[in-house]
């Protein structure tokens, strides 16, 4: 066999097995809290911020900690490996992503936060007390 196709068989194959472990690597799932300490794996769950029990920010090892409570309001300590998200305190709920290191701690690699919309009202608040506003 001719070298040059040799060498673009074995790119093409590494480049293949880049791509399948790429998107096997994006494809997490979502779950409860539960599932996720059952699997071990590295998922999404979805949930909200218990403010009550605080939150903390170690800057030495750049962790920040809070608790949160998923859909089954099973309430965990989640470890986020980075700052504090932005708009972190008017959060309508967050995604951690990541797994579970032991009984009672979440390790996360990336949390996201869903903010309240501007948008968002009843249709009085958006057209005004009457509605006329909008129509004279």
């Amino acid at each position: 066999m001719n070298a040059k196709a040799i060498v673009a068989g074995v790119i093409i194959v590494i480049f293949l097995i880049f791509c399948a472990w790429s998107f096997l690597e994006s494809n997490v799932e979502y779950t409860d809290f539960q599932n996720a300490y059952e699997t071990g794996r590295t998922v999404q769950v979805e949930g909200t911020w218990v403010e009550e029990k605080g939150e903390k920010y170690n800057a030495e090892r750049n962790e920040f900690t809070f608790y949160m409570a998923d859909k089954n309001d099973q309430i965990v300590r989640v470890v986020l490996e980075g700052p504090r998200p932005n708009n972190f305190e008017i959060a309508t709920s967050v995604v951690a992503r990541g797994q579970f290191v032991s009984e009672d701690e979440f390790r996360s690699t990336n949390v996201l936060t869903k903010c309240p919309s501007k948008y968002e009202g009843t249709a009085e608040e958006m057209m005004g007390a009457s509605g006329k506003e909008y129509y004279e």
